[in-house]
């Protein structure tokens, strides 16, 4: 049983240092090297795909039944797809211009540009659907909109109090 566990002094394994002796230590030149072969992260700018993402996310919600669509309207899924295209890209642009079109200097800074990006997306994603909302025309019963029996009884006057 015992000759089934590993060997603690195993080669290639290293030492557990003290703290102290850890900091006084020069740095490892094996794991400088594995640090440069790891990719770097970068949180702005987005990916294509991480874009493609959210486009795909905005016409879900503008097409399928959500609470958006549900107050504001469903959308036909081609005119979603375009408008909510034009909504990311329209987002991405305003928040790569005031980003000065640089880099972040820190994974931080990309941070707080990502999150820009995100209530920028938001917020022209709401003005959007309240804006098509407020241009559509009256809702047909075959759209959705109430029954002749709910709108008669809405239009009604209500019974006059004895």
């Amino acid at each position: 049983m015992a000759e089934d566990a590993p060997s603690v002094g195993a080669e290639g394994s290293r030492p557990v240092a003290s703290e102290g002796a850890a900091a006084a230590a020069p740095p490892d030149p094996a794991a400088k090297g594995a640090e440069s072969l790891l990719p770097s992260l970068s949180i702005w700018p987005p990916s294509q795909r991480t874009r493609d993402a959210v486009v795909r996310r905005l016409v879900q919600t503008l097409a399928a039944p959500s609470v958006l669509s549900q107050r504001y309207g469903a959308v036909p899924e081609a005119e979603a797809e375009r408008a909510a295209a034009a909504v990311e890209a329209e987002a991405y642009s305003a928040v790569s211009e005031s980003a000065a079109g640089a880099a972040p200097a820190s994974v931080e800074d990309g941070i707080e540009v990502l999150q820009a990006y995100s209530r920028e997306v938001s917020r022209r994603f709401l003005e959007l659907a309240k804006s098509r909302a407020a241009s559509a025309p009256a809702a047909t019963p075959a759209e959705g909109g109430p029954s002749e029996s709910e709108a008669s009884s809405a239009a009604a006057p209500p019974p006059a109090e004895e």
